[in-house]
C-alpha cells in the first residue's frame, strides 16, 4: 500500500487509524515517521514519503515520533493472511527466530537460501531481516524501560542486544533519547510489580470480544487456563523458559499482564499473545467482504469485529484437536487435564490456579499408549501425531506451510477434513480455513436458510474468500452453535 501515495495522504489527513501498521509516514522536513493516525498537524504532501515497516523508516535515518510511537502500531496484517515467503518470514522474526538463531537459522527454518530472504525483504518491506529483528529489539528495550525498574545493563541483554554500546546507541538512533531519558519519560503514576510487566496490545477497531474470549474460556484446560477476574490467564511454553500472561479485553486495547522466567522472552510472548488474539487483523477488510453476502450482513452489522480465537502453541493446539474428536468440550477438557496432570511441567502462580504447561510433545511420545481413556483408533491417532511431533518429522509453526501442512496432516491415521481444517485455521492461522462438516456451522446455515450439505455449502462460500474463517465465527455466533461438539 506504501507505493499508493495518493491513498496514503488521504489517511494521514484523515488521521484513519484503520490504516495504522500497514504503512509509515515519514516527514523529510522532521526526519520523523509517524503512523497514519497521528494527532499532530499532518505535513504538507510534498513533505511526506511512505515506507512500508518501521525497521525500513529507522534504516533510511528516520526517528520514531514522540507522540503517536508508531512503533507501538499493531502489526501488518499482510503477514497473518498470506502464507508466501516474505510472509512466513515475518512471523518467524516476531517469534524471535534472528535473535536466537541469526539469519542462517531463519534461511534453514524456510528452505531458502539468505540471499534469498533479505533480496526479498528489501524488496518487499524496504529492510533485511536484520534490521526487521532490530526495530524490534528497539521496541522490546522501550517496554522493558517504561515498564520495569530494571537496571539498563539488565534490559540491554533481556532485549536481545549483544552489549551496551550497541543498546545505547540503537535506543538513540530510533527514539532520539537516550535510555535514561525514556526512563525519565515514564509518567510519574505508573505503578511497577517486580517480576511483572504491565502493557498494552493494540488493535484495529472494532474488536468484538465474546466469541473471542468466550471459545478461550469455554475450552480452557484446567491447570493451563483458567478464566479469573475477567481476565483469560494461560502458561506459556518460551524458547528461554516459561511464562504466565493475563489479557483483559478493554475499549480499545488489551490488558496484557506477563510473569517471565527470562525476559529474553518478552517479544516471543508478546508475538504469541497477538497472535492467540488476532490482534493484527484488519476487521474492516473482512466484515466488508463478508457484508456482500445479504445473510451474512444483518450478523456482521449486529456485532462487528469478530475475531479468530487461534492459539500460542501449534503443536498444543494439534494434540488438543485429537483429544476432542467426537467428543463434547467438557469431556476433552477431561482428558487434557489428565495429561496435564501427569506429564505437564508444574509452574508457580502465586495470583491464580495455574498449575502446569501444557506437556510437550516429547513427553507424550514417550507415555504408554494403554494409559489413554480413549478408543483404539483415536489413540493410534493421538500417538502417530505426538511421535511425529517429537521427532521433527511434522513441524507445526508460525513459518509453516499451509498447503504443505494440510497434506502431511491429512496423511495421519484419523484426520479427516474438519480436524486438518480446525489447526490451519486457529493453529496455523489461515484466515480462509473453512469447516464445512462441523456440525454447528451446519445448524447455522441450515438456521439461515444457506445450503447445508457440505459440498453446496463450500460453493456457497466461496463468495467469502479469502474470509472463510471469520465467517465460520460469525456462523458459530448463532444460537445453534454447539461450542460442545468436536468432529473428528
Amino acid at each position: 500500500m506504501h507505493t499508493d501515495t495518493e491513498r496514503c495522504v488521504r489517511a494521514v489527513q484523515s488521521r484513519d487509524a484503520r490504516f495504522d501498521g500497514w504503512f509509515f509516514t515519514a516527514v523529510l522536513t522532521t526526519r520523523i515517521y509517524c503512523r497514519p493516525s497521528c494527532p499532530v498537524v499532518p505535513p504538507k504532501p510534498e513533505n511526506m514519503t511512505f515506507y512500508p515497516s518501521a525497521a525500513a523508516c529507522q534504516q533510511a535515518g528516520f526517528r520514531a515520533c514522540k507522540r503517536c510511537r508508531p512503533d507501538t502500531s499493531p502489526g501488518s496484517p499482510e503477514w497473518n493472511q498470506r502464507a508466501d515467503l516474505v510472509a512466513r518470514a515475518m512471523r518467524l522474526i516476531a517469534d524471535g527466530t534472528v535473535d536466537r538463531e541469526g539469519v542462517p537459522g531463519l534461511a534453514a527454518r524456510l528452505g531458502y537460501s539468505t540471499r534469498q530472504i533479505e533480496r526479498q525483504l528489501l524488496a518487499e518491506l524496504g529492510a533485511g531481516p536484520l534490521a526487521l529483528a532490530r526495530a524490534q529489539r528497539a521496541q522490546t528495550a522501550r517496554l522493558l524501560i517504561e515498564t520495569t525498574a530494571l537496571p539498563m545493563a539488565e534490559i540491554a541483554f533481556a532485549a536481545g542486544f549483544s552489549s551496551i554500546r550497541t543498546f545505547n546507541d540503537t535506543v538513540r538512533d530510533v527514539f532520539a533519547l537516550s535510555p535514561t531519558e525514556l526512563r525519565n519519560r515514564r509518567p510519574k503514576t505508573t505503578v511497577l510489580t517486580p517480576g511483572t510487566l504491565t502493557l498494552r496490545l493494540p488493535f484495529r477497531a472494532p474488536l468484538n470480544p465474546d466469541n473471542l474470549f468466550g471459545h478461550l474460556a469455554a475450552t480452557a484446560v484446567p491447570g493451563v487456563e483458567e478464566w479469573r477476574a475477567g481476565a483469560y490467564r494461560r502458561t506459556l511454553r518460551l524458547p528461554y523458559g516459561h511464562g504466565i500472561a493475563s489479557l483483559t479485553p478493554k475499549s480499545d486495547h488489551i490488558a496484557c499482564r506477563l510473569t517471565l522466567s527470562d525476559l529474553r522472552d518478552l517479544p516471543v510472548a508478546i508475538s504469541r499473545c497477538r497472535r492467540m488474539l488476532d490482534l493484527d487483523a484488519d476487521p474492516v477488510a473482512v466484515d466488508d467482504q463478508l457484508r456482500t453476502d445479504p445473510v451474512l450482513a444483518p450478523m456482521v452489522d449486529k456485532a462487528p469485529g469478530r475475531r479468530v480465537p487461534r492459539t500460542v502453541d501449534e503443536a498444543e493446539f494439534a494434540v488438543r484437536a485429537v483429544l476432542g474428536q467426537q467428543v463434547s468440550t467438557a469431556a476433552a477438557r477431561t482428558h487434557a487435564a489428565r495429561l496435564v496432570t501427569a506429564h505437564g511441567e508444574p509452574v508457580d502462580d502465586p495470583e491464580g490456579g495455574l498449575t502446569h504447561l501444557f506437556p510437550s510433545a516429547e513427553s507424550l511420545a514417550a507415555l504408554d499408549p494403554e494409559s489413554l481413556a480413549m478408543p483404539r483408533t483415536r489413540r493410534r491417532t493421538f500417538t502417530t501425531l505426538v511421535a511425529q511431533l517429537a521427532d521433527g518429522s511434522l513441524h507445526l509453526g508460525v513459518e509453516s506451510d499451509w498447503a504443505e501442512t494440510r497434506v502431511q496432516l491429512l496423511a495421519l491415521p484419523g484426520f479427516g477434513p474438519w480436524t486438518v481444517d480446525a489447526i490451519a485455521m486457529r493453529a496455523l492461522g489461515d484466515p480462509d480455513a473453512f469447516l464445512p462438516t462441523d456440525l454447528g456451522v451446519r445448524r447455522a446455515a441450515q438456521e439461515l436458510g444457506l445450503p447445508s450439505t457440505p459440498a453446496a455449502l463450500t460453493a456457497r462460500a466461496a463468495a467469502w474468500r479469502p474470509w472463510r474463517a471469520y465467517a465460520v465465527q460469525y456462523l458459530w455466533a448463532t444460537d445453534s452453535h454447539p461450542i460442545n461438539f468436536l468432529p473428528a
